[in-house]
């Protein structure tokens, strides 16, 4: 029996979208680890390792090409934004009791960069004792986006979570969620609820943005290639005050944002 003309493709597409889902769901495996800003040293570089490793079974040839690595890291992102463990406000006072938002916020802020900075430390760590491998031409660009991906999820789950406790979820399908907290997180902004409709494309601002900001990222994280251990530490102070500052500003956006809805 024959298939019908196109069921072919179709087949064929819907298996090609299932495994993609299934590798996105892989990345995200280990970056939830590294989010949790309690994890040991060692848990942290298995899982940074695990991270580096599904990276290079997707192919590594665009991180050699640094125009095509930051489109790469921002495809994977993408992938990987919609598997990420967002708490809701419920669930953020459960794990939070008899805190205030503000100071749960506040928590929210100092785990994410806890947790960033160990990633940039565990990376550092990883180059100068040769765990994964030992940082070759091959390897470097591996581990470089592995830490680059981790960081900015760990970032966007920040952004996500601080939209749930200030009452203002991020709304939408799955791929509209995922747009507008890359916007939010490329900006280093809030997302206004007073702003009409939800954004079903990245525009080309905000793509320049984001890939400036994955730049600077990117950029960043080539300080864990310092000489032994002082690369580590380096990257820890960076990625820790780059979270901290971007979730106060994300911070200070929302609470604008909720006097806004109180007052109209």
């Amino acid at each position: 029996m024959t298939e019908p003309d196109g069921a072919g493709d179709e087949a064929t597409g819907a298996i090609a979208r299932t495994e993609d889902a299934a590798a996105a769901a892989d990345l995200a495996g280990p970056i939830t680890e590294l989010a949790d800003a309690d994890l040991d040293a060692a848990g942290r570089r298995r899982a940074l390792g695990r991270l580096a490793g599904e990276i290079r079974r997707r192919g590594v040839s665009d991180l050699f090409k640094p125009k095509a690595a930051i489109k790469w890291v921002s495809d994977a992102v993408g992938d990987v934004v919609p598997h990420l463990p967002v708490r809701d406000r419920a669930t953020l006072r459960e794990h939070f009791p008899g805190l205030s938002d503000e100071d749960i916020a506040a928590r929210l802020i100092r785990n994410a960069a806890r947790a960033t900075a160990a990633i940039g430390a565990a990376g550092g760590g990883v180059a100068a004792v040769e765990w994964v491998a030992t940082p070759t031409l091959l390897t470097a660009p591996v581990l470089l986006a592995a830490e680059t991906v981790a960081v900015v999820a760990v970032e966007i789950k920040l952004i996500g979570e601080l939209h749930e406790l200030y009452g203002q979820p991020v709304e939408g399908t799955p791929s509209q969620r995922t747009i507008s907290l890359i916007t939010s997180w490329a900006h280093r902004r809030g997302i206004n609820p007073m702003m009409p409709g939800v954004a079903v494309v990245l525009g080309t601002a905000a793509r320049k943005d984001l890939r400036d900001r994955l730049l600077r990222r990117f950029g960043r994280n080539l300080t864990s290639y310092g000489p032994l251990l002082t690369g580590a530490a380096v990257a820890s102070y960076l990625n820790r005050r780059a979270t901290k500052s971007l979730g106060e500003h994300v911070q200070k956006d929302l609470r604008k944002n909720k006097r806004r809805v109180i007052d109209s």
